[in-house]
């Protein structure tokens, strides 16, 4: 099972990255907009996607970031957007890559949408019609938590079937767990953080109202906490924990993580073709279909469950 899907990744990345010679797009300009910051796990995973699409492509790539996990005011990311959309228009990009809800909320879909400028978003959570896509000049890429499947790795682990899940106190955070209800019909207690102490809180106390745990992504807020968040879940885990994305997978049991560097690589490859002159509105809004699946085995150890071969085997990293 691993090896097939690193044999399907390779030939995707390979399939991704053949559209363009390195002279093909000498003189085109793409923009990418982060909504987030350098240094947060999910944001550097797209750069890193985007990055190794267009490296021999000969386009020139700038690189915005919003800082909008960080600084979660709305008038603070309405000021990133007005700071963004000024940086487009002195760089002047001939498409531009817009990563993550807040840049399609703050920035896309106010100032550009059905303009002529191309974007192409990718990491929207769910839903890309709550702003308006697709349209004329704007496709993109879906982000999608594949939850159902992690939810069956945990379940041979749990005592009952309530679900519980753990995130910071974000716009993205809550549109995740609404759309577990929406999407899937399942009923989660949440918990949102306001920050890591409210964080350890949240953890103790889902435990006991839950069967099972779900922990969100920190948004990278508590990067500068993470060995003690190490020894605080595998000395504070009463039931199985599950996480969605790899960089979380520290701190829970099972992982079956979304693939960060899908996303970007998928956005480069449309802006592309984009720049090769095929309208966005003819590429169709796609959604992500790579999972990590990554087995925690100290956190196993700390719940006393013991852990079948064939879980083990499959895995695509094992932390012992």
């Amino acid at each position: 099972m691993k090896k097939t899907s690193a044999l399907i990744s390779a030939f995707l990345v390979i399939a991704l990255c053949a559209p363009a010679s390195a002279a093909t797009l000498s003189g085109k300009k793409v923009m990418f907009i982060d909504s987030y910051h350098q240094g947060y796990a999910w944001s550097d995973g797209i750069t890193d996607g985007i990055q190794k699409v267009l490296a021999d492509t000969g386009a020139e790539l700038k690189i915005f970031r919003m800082d909008t996990k960080r600084n979660g005011s709305d008038d603070f990311k309405k000021a990133a957007a007005e700071k963004a959309k000024a940086e487009i228009e002195s760089f002047k990009p001939d498409v531009v890559i817009a990563a993550d809800d807040n840049a399609s909320k703050f920035l896309v879909a106010p100032f550009y949408k059905d303009a002529a400028l191309p974007f192409v978003f990718c990491g929207v959570n769910w839903d890309a019609t709550v702003y308006g896509f697709p349209c004329k000049n704007v496709t993109g890429m879906v982000e999608v938590t594949p939850i159902p499947q992690l939810i069956d790795q945990l379940k041979p682990y749990a005592k009952g079937t309530k679900i519980g899940f753990l995130a910071p106190d974000l716009l993205t955070a809550k549109k995740e767990a609404a759309n577990y209800k929406t999407v899937f019909g399942l009923e989660v207690t949440a918990y949102y953080a306001k920050d890591f102490e409210d964080w350890k809180k949240g953890f103790t106390e889902l435990q006991s109202k839950v069967d099972m745990l779900i922990i969100d992504s920190d948004g990278g807020l508590y990067a500068d906490k993470a060995q003690e968040m190490v020894s605080f879940v595998e000395a504070s885990t009463k039931i199985p924990t599950g996480a969605a994305y790899d960089f979380m997978a520290s701190y829970a049991l099972i992982t079956y993580g979304k693939v960060a560097s899908e996303q970007g690589a998928w956005a480069a490859d449309a802006a592309v073709k984009i720049l090769g002159g095929t309208s966005p509105a003819s590429i169709e809004i796609a959604q992500n279909q790579m999972g990590q699946l990554i087995v925690n085995t100290r956190i196993a150890q700390a719940l006393g469950v013991e852990l079948p071969f064939e879980l083990l085997s499959a895995a695509e990293k094992v932390i012992e």
